[in-house]
Formats: structure tokens, C-alpha cells, sequence
């Protein structure tokens, strides 16, 4: 197992919004965490990723039992996300937004490989333009293969299709299939278009009111049950 929770708690001031989630996603496979508006699918991700600190629980990471770490301790030890919004940078260009991810990589390894811009072929041909001048979808191409030349052990992906049109949405698809294939990377996949995420996932998690209401791997679970329960 790549990644668990056990137990995982997390409160926006006095409010409990996740209640002891247990959770688990491997290398080599999809995970996806469904439910509706409000459920705490952003706040657990925010949790694994260090950007919010979870009440209580614990994270294990690669057998690992892991602190409070912050996002760049967390991003050190392989955890990359592309959060919404894709949080780029709107005036450095392309380049230099592809050349934050070295902050955690060994300077040997500070290179932009060919493989990103075979997956993203738009960033080879603006790696001069600046982020803030790019497309929704460019953005978000810019967001996932920054998070890709991280060389990450999880890739969190946060409501990756929001916005996007559907060509750049099949992209994207074919990028995640690509990494899954790897077979060394655990994908963690929030995602509200049903289609595209059933259409990927190995695994099932629909959160309700920020506990597991339903878990499960593809066969377990019928499309009509996930889609009755993320319809609520």
C-alpha cells in the first residue's frame, strides 16, 4: 500500500468536518473520491497534503507513520497535488513554472525530460508565454505536468476537468491511464463528472457529510449504487 489513513480527523476552527476516515490507494491504480458539494473531499486531500493539518489519525506513506509535515516535507517525500484553481504561477512562464517542481528534486535531476512534453505537447510550444496568459485547459495541462516532474510516489488530483473543455478533458484521461500503466505512482482522483471518473477508477470512495459512506474496488460496486449515492 503507497498510501492509508486510519482514523483521519480534520476541524476548520470548531467545526468537525471529517470523521475518522480510513482510506487507501496503491501504485498502479486510480482511486476516487465521490460525493457531492461540502462532503470534505477537498479537505481530506488538503489533510494528505499537508496544506490544511489534520485534528487527529494518522497518515502512512509507503509503511511509513507520518507527522504534521508541511506541504514541502509532504511534497519531498512524493506527495504531489494539482489543487483546483491549479494554483499556477500568472507571471513566471511555463518553463519557469515547470522549474518550481525542482525544489524537490536532487540538481542532477533538474531537467525538463521529453516525456512531459510528448504528454503536453502545448508546453513545448509556449514555454516562453506566461502561465497567467494561458487557457483554462493549458493552465491545467501546466498544473498536472508540474506536478508530474515532481516524480511523485501519490499524485492528488483535485477536480482536474472543472472548467475544461472536452478535448483537453480527454487529454487528461489518457495522461492519468499513462501514469496509472506505470505502475508506481497512486492516483487519488476527486472528480464531480461521473463519467470521467468511473470511466478510470480501480477504486471507489463516496464521502457523505466527511465520512466513507461507500468504498469499494470496480466490480464491487454498480454504476446505478454510485451514481444513486453521489446524486443524494
Amino acid at each position: 500500500m503507497m498510501l492509508q489513513t486510519k482514523g483521519l480527523t480534520l476541524h476548520y476552527g470548531g467545526a468537525r468536518i471529517l470523521h475518522g476516515i480510513d482510506f487507501a490507494a496503491k501504485p498502479g491504480e486510480v482511486t476516487v473520491i465521490m460525493g457531492t458539494n461540502g462532503v470534505g473531499k477537498t479537505s481530506f486531500l488538503k489533510a494528505l497534503a499537508g496544506t490544511h493539518a489534520r485534528s487527529g489519525g494518522d497518515v502512512i506513506l509507503g509503511g511509513e507513520t507520518l507527522g504534521r509535515l508541511k506541504p514541502q516535507e509532504m511534497a519531498a517525500r512524493g506527495v504531489a497535488v494539482v489543487p483546483q484553481g491549479r494554483m499556477i504561477f500568472p507571471l513566471l512562464t511555463v518553463k519557469e513554472n515547470l522549474e518550481t517542481a525542482y525544489a524537490t528534486l536532487p540538481k542532477s535531476e533538474h531537467r525538463i525530460p521529453d516525456e512531459i512534453y510528448d504528454l503536453f505537447p502545448v508546453l513545448r510550444d509556449m514555454t516562453r508565454r506566461r502561465g497567467g496568459d494561458l487557457s483554462g485547459g493549458q493552465q491545467q495541462q501546466l498544473a498536472i505536468a508540474r506536478a508530474m516532474l515532481m516524480k511523485p510516489k501519490v499524485l492528488l488530483l483535485d477536480e482536474p476537468t472543472e472548467g475544461i473543455q472536452p478535448n483537453i478533458i480527454q487529454q487528461i484521461g489518457r495522461v492519468i491511464t499513462y501514469l496509472k500503466q506505470k505502475g508506481d505512482i497512486a492516483v487519488v482522483l476527486v472528480e464531480q463528472y461521473f463519467d470521467f471518473a468511473y470511466g478510470l477508477a480501480d477504486q471507489f470512495y463516496v464521502f457523505r457529510r466527511g465520512q466513507v459512506a461507500m468504498q469499494g474496488a470496480r466490480g464491487e460496486i454498480t454504476e446505478a449504487a454510485l451514481r444513486a449515492e453521489v446524486s443524494v
